[in-house]
């Protein structure tokens, strides 16, 4: 489904990652660990294209990504959802909804809004609420709903679990593997440990621009010095 081939991204003269390398298959739900500053946002944005790296590939089912305006990669099928939510306050749940939507495609589920409304009953219940009226739990689950209705074959989530109230973290979790179900590709960006091993099929932690460890949570439970050296504050 994705794979970046050894991509550099700078912010301005910060070199923030370094040939970095790493593969989603199909149906898979990766997620990519690190610290605050490891770089998961930057690869995130270099994929969607909102940070566009100056050199290697990113191939999204066989298609390089690099170059094009961030709004064609969605329009291939990258669906992007940003740590900080970004939704239109002044619009109502429907309407924000509505923006998303996309023609359905290809390999991708088909999401219609009665049926992300079953995922997120809170959403239902809420519907012509405008967004800024909502908590911030509800507003992350509108704009993960929101990228939903674009039918993508790949649903980047940055920092999903970050600062929302631990029950609807519990939601969050339920929801990713509802979406997984479905057989959508999904990659999350965390530091939440724990949430990560309740989700993800397999781990990616990169530190500095560089991947440091890709392999299950097995594998990673078996290796105290990597989550040590990685991922203890």
């Amino acid at each position: 489904m994705l794979e970046l081939e050894r991509i550099n991204s700078f912010y301005g003269k910060a070199h923030i990652l370094s040939d970095l390398s790493l593969k989603v298959e199909r149906g898979e739900v990766v997620a990519l660990l690190g610290r605050n500053g490891a770089g998961k946002t930057t690869t995130m944005k270099s994929i969607i294209q909102l940070v566009r790296p100056r050199t290697g590939r990113v191939l999204f089912q066989g298609r390089d990504l690099v170059g094009m305006p961030a709004f064609r990669a969605a329009k291939a099928g990258v669906g992007y959802v940003p740590e900080e939510r970004r939704i239109f306050g002044a619009l109502t749940v429907l309407e924000n909804l509505e923006v998303g939507r996309q023609p359905r495609r290809d390999g991708a589920p088909h999401w219609t809004v009665e049926q992300l409304f079953e995922i997120f009953p809170n959403l239902a219940e809420r519907r012509r609420n405008q967004g800024k009226a909502m908590s911030g739990g509800e507003q992350q689950m509108l704009t993960i709903a929101r990228t939903l209705m674009g039918n993508p074959n790949l649903l980047l989530l940055d920092e999903p679990s970050e600062g929302i109230a631990p029950v609807i973290v519990e939601q969050m979790a339920a929801t990713i593997l509802k979406l997984k179900a479905e057989g959508l590709t999904v990659m999350i960006s965390e530091q939440n440990l724990h949430f990560a091993r309740a989700v993800a099929d397999r781990a990616i932690i990169i530190e500095g621009g560089e991947v440091k460890f890709d392999g299950s949570f097995t594998q990673l439970e078996a290796s105290p010095e990597i989550r040590d050296a990685y991922l203890a504050v």
